[in-house]
């Protein structure tokens, strides 16, 4: 074993939820990145005053759960709010206004999927550009072996994801190891797009399959970094700002 291997870390990049089963998800901390929109939404509605966000897979479940604890409850299918419930995917609902000191339910399409297929990790955290430097921060503070894992496009690699596990290792590399090509892809797309990345989404499938919908102001602020910039960490079946 190398000297720097002993010294940092490993990192690495799961691009889509179907190759988590090649990654080592128990001792290490998993990101889970749904930048369009889970993670961003998760992120936003913690820092506007949400006392937990609860992930859920079905909306079923989500309607059950929302009517037991009194709570919003919220979510998405193929970009479009799902069938039964009264709320989206969109970070613009969820303002302090409308959030503050209650609790989300929230199922998606891709995120709470993925979120809950790494249940066996160390820690789990989300990420999403309007968080970049919280989760950067946290993950060099920790010390630990990181898999950044993008929840993509029903099992499909998307941009949007990729280009933010990008951007994370841009900023943190110096204090992990890495040997892993999915994320030295991660950050070569990163690099060559971070000073066009609106336009450069414009490209991605899932902003047309949103934009479609009269999404781009959401496309935009889930781009932008820093936002809202609190840490979610996943702990008892629900996500609250990590103390």
């Amino acid at each position: 074993m190398s000297k720097e291997e002993i010294e940092f870390p490993s990192l690495e990049v799961c691009l889509s939820p179907a190759l988590l089963h090649l990654h080592e998800v128990k001792g290490s901390i998993v990101v889970i990145i749904d930048v369009l929109r889970a993670t961003s939404t998760i992120c936003t509605a913690l820092y506007n005053g949400a006392t937990r966000v609860i992930p859920v897979a079905t909306v079923p479940d989500c309607i059950r759960i929302g009517a037991e604890l009194g709570a919003i409850t919220a979510g998405e299918r193929d970009g479009r709010v799902a069938e039964g419930l009264e709320h989206g995917n969109s970070p613009f609902e969820y303002s302090p206004a409308f959030i503050q000191n209650k609790t989300l339910v929230l199922t998606t399409t891709n995120g709470t999927k993925l979120l809950h297929m790494a249940k066996d990790a160390e820690q789990i955290i989300t990420g999403s550009f309007p968080n970049l430097s919280a989760v950067c921060d946290y993950l060099v503070a920790q010390k630990r072996p990181v898999i950044l894992g993008c929840a993509a496009w029903k099992d499909r690699v998307n941009l949007e994801d990729t280009l933010f596990a990008g951007a994370v290792i841009s900023r943190i590399k110096e204090h992990f190891h890495i040997n892993d090509d999915a994320a030295l892809a991660a950050e070569m797309l990163y690099t060559f797009n971070k000073d066009n990345i609106q336009e450069m989404m414009t490209q991605a499938s899932h902003y047309k399959r949103l934009a479609k919908f009269g999404l781009q102001k959401d496309i935009q602020y889930c781009l932008t970094p820093d936002g809202a910039n609190v840490l979610p960490i996943y702990k008892n079946g629900e996500l609250v700002i990590a103390k």
